[in-house]
Parts: C-alpha cells; structure tokens; sequence
C-alpha cells in the first residue's frame, strides 16, 4: 500500500475506512467495487419482460425525469435498448404541467402513440394508481426507481434497490445507476459488448453525482469511472456543453460535474423542458446540438437570475414577517416554480432552519418544496401532517407536496409547535457549529497532505471535502469582488510560515475578529493555487474564531 501521512490514515479511518484492502479500494484510480445487477430483486424478470417485448416487435417507451439524474437514466436507456430494437422512444413529464413521477394523463398520450411496454426510470415506486390504470388501458410496465418506499409499493415488476426484500448488498444508487444496472443485464443476457453498455458511463457519473447520492461503495466506482468516462467521452452533445461552458474536457472534476454541468442539464426541466437536455445527450445532429448547448446555456442564465431575485424576495418576506418562526413557510404568489427547491435551499442555509416556499398551481392549491437542516428529518415532520396533504413525498433532507390553501396556516401552525418540540429536546439545534475533520498544527500544514488529500475525491454526500482547523494571525487584509463582498488575507502559522486566506461567504460577519491582529482558530477546507509557476497553498474560510 501507498505510504500515506499519518493524518490522512486518521481521517480515512474517522470515515469507517480502516483495513488495508478497503483503503486501497477507496484510493484507487480503478476501484473494483460493483455488484451482480441479478441481485436485483425482480432483475431476471424484468430482462425477460424487456426481451419478450422486442421479441414481439412491441413498442417500448422509458418514463423519465426531469432532473440531471432522470434525463441521464432516460439516455442510458435509450441507448443501450437501441441496439435491441429500433421500436423505442422515451417520454419525460413536465414539471409544470404534470409534476414528478408517472401521470395518467402521461400514460393515456403513451399509449395513443402505440406503446405496449413503460420502462420507468427515477420513479414509479409507490404510484400505485397510476400503474393499475396503466394496465387498464392495455399497457405493460416494469417499474425501475431509487427512492425509498414507505407508503403502499406499486403492483408490478419493480427493481429498486430499496424495496423490501431486495437482497442487494449496496441500497444507495442513484437512478441512473439501477438504469446502469439494468443495462448489464441486458448486456449479459443478450450477449451485447460490454463496451455498449461501459459507453454510458460518462452519463453514469453525471447522473450519480448530480443526484447526491452516498459517493461511497458502488457508488464511488460509478463515480471515478464516470469522471474518467467524461473526459474522453465522444459524446457530441456532452463534448459541445462542454466547450460551451468553458470546461477543458480532460480536466473535468466531480465538482465541475456538480457546479457546471448538472446545474445545466437541471435548468432545462426548470425553466422550460427537459427534453432539451436530454435531445442534447442523445442527439448526433450538429446543428441541433449547438441549438441546444445554447438553449441550455440560455436556461440556466434566466435560472440564475429568476433564483437571485426569487431569494431576495423570501429573505425580505423572512424578515417583515417570520423572523421569530422556528420552521419558515413562506408563501409566493407569483414565483418560478422551477427555482423554488434551489431558493428554499438557500433560506435555510441563510437562516440555519428548515424552510420551504409554496406557490399557487391552481384549483386553490399549492405547491410546496422544502429543505432542511441538519438534524432535522423533514419527511417525518410533513408526514405528521399527512392528512393536510393531496400529494406528499421526498427524505430526510428535501420534500414536495400539493395541498388546499385553505390548509396552509395549519401546516405552518403544527411545524413551528413540532420544531418547538424538537428544540426543548436539542436546545443547540440552530446553532450547531462546523467540526473539524482534522485539526492540525503548522507543522501538518504543506503540500503533500493537500496531495494527498485529493485522493479522497470524488467528495459528495457521504465523503464530503474535509474540514481542517488551523491556528493564525491574520495579516493583510483586503477586499475581493465586484462589490467587495469578499475577503483575502495572509495567516501567519506557528512556525512563521505565511498560509493565504480566503472568504466568500458572508465576509463581512468577519471584520471584527480579523481586524484585531490576534491568533485565531479558522475552519475551512485546504487547498493550492498556482500563479506564475509557483504553487501556494490557501484555505477557504467556514468559520474563525479567537
């Protein structure tokens, strides 16, 4: 095995790796870790249902999603089916017309065009309506989803890991990677190349990590292959976004995946249609692929800006009226229901609690999207009020739901009494401060720990970028950004040695601590910066304190 520095060993261990074959799996450039997809539970079932399908010349349809991780299953799909049968198209909802998961609706349109099997990607679980009326109207379906199933599960063949009983050993892919999954076995059923099936891979990654899923296990296999895959994909659609966003293909990174291309494809179902981006990652027509790079890039700007003025709006709404609420439910009336979950997303991080926005959609609805915070499940809260609800689903961390605005007081009422509750129970639950992976000394703060360090990655859930804290003086003070939002400043370490400092996020509640010339203790995460062939290290700044 590689000779690590001791503080890595520490923090590899703090995150359950401890032997040395699961180091050298987790730091390895060509993990090993991946399963049989026939331990899938209903995985043989569904292959012979697929295949009985293209047998018969039947027309096959896969029911996506409208987010990175949906529109990249869909793809893989299409892809890999389309060296089975030429009988083959695809249907993604709209967010706002129809909303996640299979439709009625959807499925009468489905069925019209003269499909005779739906291959669900990213959803269909617990649709249990949707499906009896699937076959009703004559259609067959093969449900494959990720999410977990607490309500009653759908009565047809379903391969989700999550489902109960289902014997396999990693529960945590993302869609796109039970998509991946089901390809395999297609593969190895039919005896298609493997490289048919290893050409999504690219798609894998993006869908994996742009779904915040665990990056641990399979998962991070998935992911390192994925990034791999990217930066020698001959993906036209992909290769175009690319050079349209300014990313080197070659040097594309998980967070570029995160930060730039999933941000992109996302932005497609949020502000218009997500077929964009899926035509895009399928599509081999030059010219259609430039209109749609353009489209994307075109998306995601208006994104940007509908988000930027949408949160100003909330924290405003916040602070005239629900300041002192211990759970923010802010009603809008006019927002951008496909920015409203990113929006809620950054109240609650703006205000550490759990918030979520609702807009109107009709017939005296609403719909809802929330975010929490750490140490809050907000999927048990809203299930209290489970009866407030038309439609209601999600996890600990995100939720959705429809529900009659005439029940909107109510539901504010019994979340802030029920975090009331939570709060008696964990008095620090606003207030809980960022701990370190690693605390180190001057001594422990070089280059080759930043080096290795990046060995850890892909970061994501699960295997987040590690958190340091170091002792310092600060030193030098400026001001970064077109509005001097930003500050930069030296650290000067025990052993005199200077450590370039850098904060981004609410500078200003900083000022005074800096501005006093006294050994600190700041948290942040570590890393260099090269300028004029010279490497520095710098730390991006989460927190100080004296």
């Amino acid at each position: 095995m590689m000779k690590l520095q001791p503080r890595i060993l520490e923090l590899l261990n703090k995150r359950g790796i401890r032997t040395e074959e699961e180091i050298k799996e987790f730091l390895s450039d060509k993990p090993q870790k991946t399963y049989d997809p026939f331990l899938l539970l209903n995985m043989e079932a569904g292959v012979d249902f697929i295949l009985s399908s293209i047998e018969e010349n039947e027309r096959i349809c896969i029911y996506g999603d409208y987010d990175a991780d949906g529109i990249t299953s869909t793809s893989v799909l299409m892809e890999v089916l389309s060296k089975l049968t030429k009988n083959l198209t695809y249907y993604i909802p709209s967010r706002f017309e129809e909303g996640y998961g299979l439709n009625c609706e959807a499925l009468k349109k489905i069925k019209a065009n003269g499909v005779d099997l739906v291959i669900t990607v990213d959803c269909g679980s617990v649709s249990c309506a949707e499906v009896e009326y699937a076959k009703e109207i004559g259609l067959k379906i093969l449900v494959t989803d990720h999410h977990t199933i607490t309500d009653k599960q759908a009565d047809c063949l379903v391969i989700n890991p999550m489902q109960p009983g289902c014997p396999y050993p990693f529960k945590h892919l993302a869609g796109v990677g039970v998509a991946f999954k089901l390809a395999q076995a297609l593969a190895a059923e039919t005896g298609l190349p493997k490289s048919v099936v290893n050409r999504t891979l690219d798609l894998v990654g993006i869908g994996t990590i742009g779904d915040i899923v665990p990056l641990v296990d399979e998962n991070r296999t998935l992911a390192k292959y994925g990034i791999r895959a990217i930066n020698v994909s001959q993906r036209l659609g992909l290769v175009k976004l690319m050079e349209g966003v300014s990313l080197d293909k070659g040097a594309v990174s998980s967070e570029n995946i995160s930060y730039i291309i999933v941000p992109h494809l996302n932005a497609s179902g949020r502000m218009e249609n997500a077929g964009i981006a899926a035509g895009l990652m399928m599509g081999n027509d030059q010219e259609k692929v430039s209109q749609g790079v353009n489209k994307l890039i075109a998306c995601n700007t208006e994104r940007k800006k509908i988000q930027s003025d949408t949160f100003e709006i909330c924290k405003s709404l916040v602070e005239e009226r629900y300041k002192d609420d211990y759970f923010l439910v802010l009603d809008l009336e006019d927002a951008h229901e496909g920015i409203t979950g990113i929006v809620a997303g950054k109240i609650k991080e703006a205000y550490n609690k759990p918030a979520v926005i609702v807009t109107p959609t009709g017939e005296d609805c609403l719909k809802g999207t929330g975010r929490s915070i750490e140490g809050v499940n907000i999927y048990d809260l809203l299930k209290e009020n489970d009866s407030l609800f038309e439609r209601f689903g999600g996890h600990a961390a995100a939720c959705g739901f429809t529900m009659k605005r005439q029940n909107l007081s109510t539901l504010r009422e019994n979340l802030n009494r029920s975090m009331e509750r939570l709060l008696k129970e964990n008095p620090a639950l606003f207030n809980q401060r960022r701990k370190a992976d690693m605390i180190l000394s001057a001594a422990d703060v070089n280059l080759e720990l930043i080096e290795e360090m990046k060995l850890l990655e892909p970061f994501g859930c699960d295997n987040p970028q590690p958190l340091v804290q170091v002792s310092l003086v600060p030193e030098a003070l400026r001001r970064m950004g077109t509005n001097g939002q930003y500050t930069k400043f030296n650290g000067r370490l025990d052993d005199g040695r200077e450590l370039q400092c850098v904060i981004f996020k609410d500078a200003s509640e900083y000022d005074e601590i800096l501005q006093r010339n006294q050994k600190i203790s700041i948290i942040g995460t570590l890393g260099c910066q090269s300028w004029n062939g010279r490497q520095y290290m710098q730390i991006t700044v989460l927190g100080a304190e004296e």
